[in-house]
């Protein structure tokens, strides 16, 4: 499982950002050809974006392209281009505005043609499906299901939001008026349900207001507590709140630790199903949640500091 708590967005159009973006402690980096380059800049941002992926230094970060929509003139060179200049050192597509399952078969199909054709390994580029119009909530779990290669859904908040013509301009924010509850809580389960039925991570879209670091953890922590993988990030000081906050604390990794393996001596040693550990009973079902958050600590790169004594 790869770790995505904190997911950046890089303009391609942009050298700098692609230079500064290599040093920023994030799990996953995309570079962007969609919504944050202009159309007479997309053909120059593919070039930046090979030239990045192919000279930089990405270490310890998952490495992705946002292609432009199917909607638009621009995907199909947008998929070639990338995958034939820079596809060795490419982990992920990102595909906006999924509506339908036939846009993800099709770029399965086209990654599968260019792959042979260059040598690669069939299947080893990932795709990760943006869910952005009320359409495509709808298809979501036909999507989460539409091909192997699928590893991530993704929220994207302000173009949903534009689709169903929800009132605020604040992307994440509640719209004024909706005084009682989440304006957002159905939406960000149908994803999470959709990905979990078919073993995919789930990530949460922008918070545009960037110097609102507060209000960024605040929202974060909506996502994390349903139980998204992660969060866009836009901005350096957004970076260590996305860390921390999709990361278990070391309490609780320690305590995820010492159930696994406590529960695998009982159950391999004493040969029993349901036993005590210290004050709390544990049985399977405590096995397959401590399971969860033990692979994000470890994904996150946290250290066990207690050891488990029969």
């Amino acid at each position: 499982m790869r770790s995505r708590r904190s997911v950046l967005a890089v303009p391609g159009s942009n050298p700098r950002f692609l230079e500064k973006a290599q040093t920023l402690p994030v799990d996953e980096v995309f570079l962007d050809l969609e919504d944050s380059v202009a159309p007479l800049a997309k053909e120059e941002a593919r070039k930046n974006v090979v030239a990045a992926l192919r000279e930089g230094d990405w270490s310890g970060k998952t490495r992705v392209v946002r292609v432009n929509d199917l909607t638009t003139q621009w995907t199909y060179r947008d998929v070639i281009e990338i995958v034939e200049g820079a596809g060795e050192f490419l982990d992920c597509l990102m595909l906006p505005k999924v509506q339908d399952p036939t846009e993800i078969v099709w770029l399965d199909t086209l990654l599968t043609q260019i792959e042979k054709t260059m040598g690669y390994a069939v299947g080893r580029i990932g795709i990760e499906a943006q869910i952005e119009n009320a359409r495509g909530l709808v298809n979501v779990d036909a999507i989460a299901g539409s091909s192997e290669r699928l590893e991530t859904l993704v929220f994207g908040p302000a173009d949903f939001m534009a689709s169903i013509n929800m009132r605020t301009l604040v992307v994440g924010e509640q719209p004024p008026g909706y005084e009682e509850g989440d304006a957002y809580h159905y939406i960000l389960m149908r994803l999470l349900m959709a990905a979990r039925m078919h073993d995919l991570q789930v990530i949460d879209g922008p918070y545009l207001q960037i110097k609102d670091v507060e209000g960024f953890r605040r929202v974060a922590r909506r996502a994390a507590a349903l139980g998204f993988d992660g969060k866009w990030v836009l901005h350096p000081s957004q970076v260590d709140a996305a860390n921390e906050v999709f990361a278990p604390t070391q309490e609780d990794y320690d305590h995820a630790e010492l159930i696994l393996e406590a529960y695998d001596y009982y159950t391999s040693v004493e040969k029993r199903g349901a036993v005590m550990l210290g004050d709390e009973m544990i049985d399977e079902a405590s096995r397959k949640m401590a399971l969860v958050v033990a692979a994000k600590g470890r994904a996150a790169g946290l250290t066990r500091t207690k050891s488990f004594t029969p």
